[in-house]
């Protein structure tokens, strides 16, 4: 079964409440600091060297701290886990910074998703409206499989996906498992791209020196982002990748039909 039986147990409030007031608290103190600026791939780009020169210096090390920012990250539901997951091929190269990533955001998600059993988690899922229904009809038609396609098609927000299979009492193994899996192919596409990030930002500066040259600088704004680097192919795959996830739910129905 992928469905845990609602527990009937009551936590004393202050355990229900300390954990998500803490992340709250430093949710609060992060974007207060302006750390989401840091989280973008135009800052990857202008500290790109120094970030590398110091991986080269301490490798472990900044596996280490690169995985633990990830995981708070996702925890703290930060922008920017695309933008971080391309640093993680750019400094780790394609296979460990993948590996890196996907423990991370699965560390992370698994954070949000304990949270979400909390007062503050079915806040959220009150706000979230409709859309929360949709999902946890889903989860109890398949959870793992359901739970696969959201991660592999973000049709819904990051943070909803991890906080509904808790709602809808999705077991803790069966999301962990379901989120790692999820996330691997997109894991992998970005950080291929950050393993050859040095020639899209060479490209981007050759554009536009060019553009400055006959246009003036006013007129040709450098900017880096995430969104230029993703094609309507790679967007076709993770498609598909959904769509193919889902064939299981649909022969189970067509079975019971």
């Amino acid at each position: 079964m992928n469905i845990e039986p609602p527990n009937k147990l009551q936590r004393p409030l202050w355990r229900r409440f300390a954990v998500p007031a803490l992340v709250l608290v430093l949710m609060g103190c992060a974007w207060g600091l302006g750390l989401q600026n840091y989280l973008t791939l135009q800052s990857i780009a202008e500290h790109r060297m120094a970030l590398a020169d110091y991986t080269d210096a301490h490798w472990i090390l900044s596996l280490l701290i690169f995985m633990a920012v990830y995981a708070m990250a996702v925890a703290l539901s930060f922008p920017g886990a695309s933008a971080l997951t391309i640093l993680g091929g750019l400094l780790f190269g394609v296979w460990a910074g993948s590996a890196a990533t996907v423990v991370a955001a699965t560390l992370g998600a698994i954070i949000v998703y304990e949270i979400a059993k909390s007062a503050i988690g079915e806040g959220l899922v009150e706000k979230a409206g409709p859309m929360m229904a949709r999902l946890r009809d889903g989860f109890k038609a398949d959870a793992f499989n359901y739970l696969l396609f959201l991660r592999l098609v973000p049709a819904f927000p990051f943070w909803l996906v991890n906080i509904a299979p808790a709602l809808a009492q999705v077991r803790l193994r069966t999301f962990a498992w379901a989120t790692a899996l999820g996330i691997i192919p997109g894991t992998f596409a970005f950080a291929f791209i950050g393993a050859g990030l040095d020639s899209v930002i060479a490209a981007q500066d050759a554009a536009h020196t060019s553009c400055v040259a006959a246009k003036g600088a006013a007129a040709c704004p450098f900017e880096l982002t995430v969104s230029s680097l993703v094609t309507r192919e790679l967007i076709f795959a993770f498609v598909a990748l959904g769509v193919v996830s889902l064939i299981p739910v649909a022969i189970k129905k067509w079975k019971a039909a």
